[in-house]
């Protein structure tokens, strides 16, 4: 051993870690961002609020000419619009706070009182006639009030309500008991909204029964009965009506006298939405405006904010929407409250399907149905009660059991002063202590 040196073994470097892949890593971080407990919550929120403050903008952007036009001030439309944004918060934050049960105490009420209402308009001297469509009471000043926008909200309400009940006894398995009285009350509302001549509103009301019955689980046969009785029934009232069929043939015109048929807003619509190309005019340059294109400021004002805003506007628009959508139908899957599912799925079909026909008819793709864009577009009538109804998406949201554990764990940061002022950290009371403290001895 004399003589013979200390060999030290050979260093072994470590193996080299594979790259992670940065368009994969960033593509993991959004899936488990979009599976988080409260996404749906901030998407309803977030989107919602978004939606209706781009409306507003909009909105004074549009209407500013035809106050002027009516020799009005020039954020007249813009003044009501935003008063209305403002009760409408009110009413949002109500309905975002009130439990499961008073939900379902305010479905009968709501439904009477639409009704009630709804059967006013046609009382002479107290309804009142707006573009040929006599579904408005004059409640003072300037102010009218569109009483089947609150029809689609207490149609949902009442309609998820009783499914739920249903549900709870067992009777939905029974075809007479998933139509009667949905599908009679249904049609009564029906009634009432085309007494006036506003088909447009009916087609949404049309589409919450639907979508009522689609998450019942309304047999094939059944659904298919419903949906060919209220197709031959919209056939007859188009055909019997000169102004729907000229609707109906504007489909695809570009001129805006397409033989004796006058296509002025339609056309207009597809100029305005051409002019803005990728960005847009910029806010309140818009052209067609100034008198070319009739509402501007309400059903068409999709169209406006395609000029002004141009491609990349009117894609955020869509998205937003998209957003919304999602985000209520996730809701309506996660839950395991009947009336849960079935008010989010109503309040997602009406706000989705009265989205898909305002787009579309500005797009030319469907008829003008005359019906406003959800939070969007002008009209306090329509504006309340879809807020009231993105309250109900964000109080199922925030219900949702691991929406509730997420937010309970939102604990201050600083622990509160014990032992006469000393200060000891908080605890943040995480999933796994939860399940730890909820486990017995046993269970280990």
């Amino acid at each position: 051993m004399s003589g013979s040196r200390t060999s030290r073994p050979p260093v072994r470097r470590a193996a080299r870690l594979p790259r992670e892949n940065p368009a994969l890593g960033l593509v993991a971080r959004l899936r488990r961002a979009w599976d988080r407990p409260l996404t749906a919550y901030y998407l309803i929120l977030g989107g919602s609020a978004l939606i209706t403050v781009l409306g507003l903008v909009m909105v004074y952007s549009a209407s500013q000419i035809t106050a002027l036009q009516m020799s009005l001030p020039g954020s007249y439309f813009f003044r009501k619009q935003l008063l209305a944004a403002v009760i409408g918060c009110g009413l949002l934050l109500v309905a975002s706070r009130m439990p499961v049960r008073l939900h379902r105490a305010l479905a009968y009420p709501i439904l009477a009182g639409a009704v009630g209402l709804m059967a006013l308009v046609q009382v002479p001297g107290i309804g009142v006639a707006v573009n040929g469509n006599q579904n408005w009471i004059a409640v003072g000043g300037s102010f009218q009030l569109q009483p089947s926008e609150f029809g689609k909200l207490a149609l949902v309400l009442w309609g998820a309500d009783l499914l739920a009940r249903k549900q709870e006894r067992r009777l939905l398995t029974q075809w007479k008991h998933m139509l009667v009285p949905l599908v009679p009350a249904a049609f009564m509302l029906l009634g009432l909204i085309m007494l006036g001549g506003d088909m447009g509103t009916a087609i949404i009301v049309t589409a919450i029964l639907f979508g009522l019955l689609w998450l019942a689980g309304a047999p094939t046969r059944l659904f298919v009965g419903v949906l060919a009785v209220a197709g031959l029934i919209g056939a007859f009232l188009i055909r019997t009506s000169p102004n729907r069929m000229a609707r109906l043939a504007c489909l695809g015109a570009t001129e805006p006298q397409s033989g004796p048929v006058d296509c002025w807003q339609a056309v207009h619509g597809i100029y305005a939405l051409a002019s803005g190309g990728i960005f847009g005019s910029g806010l309140g340059a818009s052209v067609e405006k100034w008198g070319q294109l009739p509402e501007a400021h309400t059903d068409f004002i999709f169209a406006v904010t395609g000029e002004e805003l141009g491609l990349a506007g009117t894609l955020s628009v869509l998205a937003l929407f998209a957003a919304l959508g999602y985000a209520g139908i996730r809701v309506a899957g996660r839950t395991e409250d009947p009336f849960v599912r079935y008010a989010a799925g109503g309040v997602t079909t009406w706000i989705t399907a009265q989205a898909v026909i305002n787009i579309g008819a500005v797009l030319g793709l469907l008829p003008i149905a005359g019906v406003p864009l959800p939070l969007f577009s002008y009209g306090g009538s329509a504006l309340l009660p879809t807020m009231f109804a993105i309250g109900l998406l964000i109080a199922f949201a925030r219900d949702e059991p691991a929406a509730r554990a997420a937010l309970a764990m939102r604990q201050p940061r600083f622990g509160r002063k014990r032992n006469g002022g000393s200060r000891r950290p908080r605890r943040w009371n995480t999933m796994r202590r939860r399940a730890t403290a909820a486990r017995t001895s046993g269970e280990r």
